[in-house]
């Protein structure tokens, strides 16, 4: 497993002869752990082509004893993926289109932990590079229960911008405990989270559409509960501005360390149906940097420090965005503003 280290691209301030700093992108990468952002060897079918590159943000979790919900983040940009594979352990389990970006492991034993690995295919089926491990651990299988979950109750939700929803509804009861609920889109499961949680944020929605959203509970030995309620919800027209899809409490703060200053975010992420890796920093308007973790993600707060040069007095207005598990960003964090000097 890689640190929780970030990975710092693009930006580094470069003094003027006036003594103010002009910011100009670099290729360099500075970084406190292995980031995979492209796979640049090519394969058989591919030479010197690029590869996809390996599926960030994949989690596992159970849905009952023999059931594994595992999910990731789509990969955008070039090459175009066409589909995803899931192994576990060694052996490949599944496949799905590349607008996909989850799959139920079905025939599982219980009481057993398994590894899972996702891989994305190009246009031509070359694999890319397998993603990090992850591990979950089914459940021990009840004998004899052949009662399902309460139905959920109270279902409500809100629309995010014109390309996603957040979720909520009460919990549902059983004998034996909910293992994990599931999010219907109509009548298709899109999205699975464990049996403590009772809300989500469901991405990749198109704007100017309507949808309905239903919840179903289910333990241990899959007894599935009835749908609750339906929530319909309409996303609005155009891109947008995703504002519930952006990071919120965002701070920032300056300090000088060997004669140059470094900016100090702080900011907790958005909820969303996957994981976050990837944040683009704006500087007075413009995109200065984009920090991708490398590892597991913090899913609290998070803090990142960067250098900016070695002038004080310097005023920069700061913000951030993250890129949702969908592939696509979600809206920009409240605007910040901060001074070299401390001030």
């Amino acid at each position: 497993m890689w640190p929780r280290q970030p990975c710092l691209i693009g930006y580094r301030p470069i003094p003027s002869r006036g003594g103010r700093p002009v910011r100009r992108v670099f290729p360099a990468l500075v970084c406190g752990s292995l980031c995979v952002l492209t796979s640049c060897a090519g394969g058989a079918d591919n030479p010197g082509g690029p590869l996809p590159p390996a599926p960030m943000g994949v989690t596992a979790a159970a849905g009952s004893s023999t059931t594994v919900h595992v999910m990731w983040n789509r990969i955008s940009g070039k090459p175009e993926v066409t589909a995803y594979e899931v192994y576990r352990g060694t052996t490949k389990v599944d496949r799905v289109p590349g607008a996909e970006h989850m799959v139920d492991v079905t025939r599982l034993a219980p009481s057993t932990t398994y590894v899972f690995t996702v891989r994305a295919l190009d246009s031509a089926g070359n694999p890319g590079p397998p993603s990090a491990e992850v591990r979950a651990t089914t459940p021990a299988a009840v004998a004899a229960d052949r009662v399902a979950p309460s139905r959920p109750g109270r279902p409500h939700g809100k629309t995010v911008g014109s390309r996603a929803a957040q979720l909520a509804w009460s919990p549902s009861t059983d004998a034996r405990g909910v293992a994990s609920y599931d999010i219907y889109q109509g009548g298709s499961k899109i999205h699975s989270v464990g049996g403590a949680q009772t809300a989500t944020v469901v991405t990749g929605l198109r704007p100017g559409t309507d949808y309905s959203f239903t919840v179903r509970a289910r333990d241990a030995a899959d007894n599935v509960s009835p749908a609750s309620a339906a929530v319909r919800l309409a996303t609005a027209p155009g891109a947008g501005d995703g504002r519930g899809t952006a990071p919120t409490d965002f701070r920032v703060s300056a300090h000088r360390t060997d004669g140059a200053y470094y900016l100090d975010l702080s900011w907790i992420p958005p909820r969303t149906d996957g994981v976050i890796t990837e944040y683009r920093i704006d500087l007075d308007g413009h995109q200065a940097t984009s920090l991708v973790w490398g590892g597991t993600p913090p899913r609290g707060r998070s803090t990142y420090s960067f250098y900016v040069g070695r002038d004080a007095g310097v005023a920069y207005r700061v913000r951030l965005r993250a890129k949702l598990p969908d592939g696509t960003w979600g809206g920009f964090s409240a605007e910040r503003s901060v001074t070299t000097d401390g001030g």
